[in-house]
């Protein structure tokens, strides 16, 4: 987008003035004025308050995963992707050894009001037990589900079973 300070004042409803101030760092801006100047952008707020930041990609390499607490019931997981603010959703891998579950100490804790989660299995089978029902899946299979609700996975099978799991934090369907 190729502005000038005038066009933006014009499109935000923000002085030119108060705009070159807050360009040359003179001034910070209100929420208020920063929402109308990211309007005049046509940027979200969120966009705006991001610009300064390093780049729009962020690899994590394997060695540098989050890992949850050790393996003692038979539960590995780590989380694939950054720490970053503002993130909205979250991809994790968990492995299960047989007779292993989700859901207890150490563990992830329940996800927030509206949180959404879908599950992919890569290998193995398991059953998602959610609000009381269960439900089987085998490698492949993919299930998305209220992640609010009660659920946890089983492995009841004989071999160890990985699922990939993103939970998208307030989007529940309504």
């Amino acid at each position: 987008m190729d502005l000038s300070l005038r066009d933006l004042a014009e499109r935000s409803g923000v002085s030119a003035p108060m705009l070159s101030q807050v360009e040359r760092g003179e001034t910070s801006p209100t929420l208020a004025v920063a929402g109308r100047i990211a309007a005049g952008l046509d940027l979200r707020l969120s966009q705006l308050l991001r610009l300064d930041e390093d780049g729009a990609v962020t690899v994590v390499r394997k060695a540098e995963r989050r890992k949850g607490p050790g393996g003692a019931r038979g539960h590995r997981y780590e989380i694939l992707t950054p720490p970053l603010p503002g993130q909205r959703a979250e991809l994790s891998r968990h492995a299960l050894a047989p007779g292993a579950v989700t859901g207890g100490p150490g563990d992830p804790p329940m996800h927030e009001p509206g949180s959404r989660e879908t599950a992919l299995v890569e290998s193995g089978t398991l059953v998602l037990r959610c609000d009381g029902v269960a439900h089987e899946l085998a490698t492949g299979d993919c299930v998305t589900f209220d992640a609010d609700l009660p659920h946890h996975f089983e492995n009841q099978g004989t071999e160890e079973a990985v699922l990939l799991a993103v939970v998208s934090a307030g989007l529940r369907r309504s």
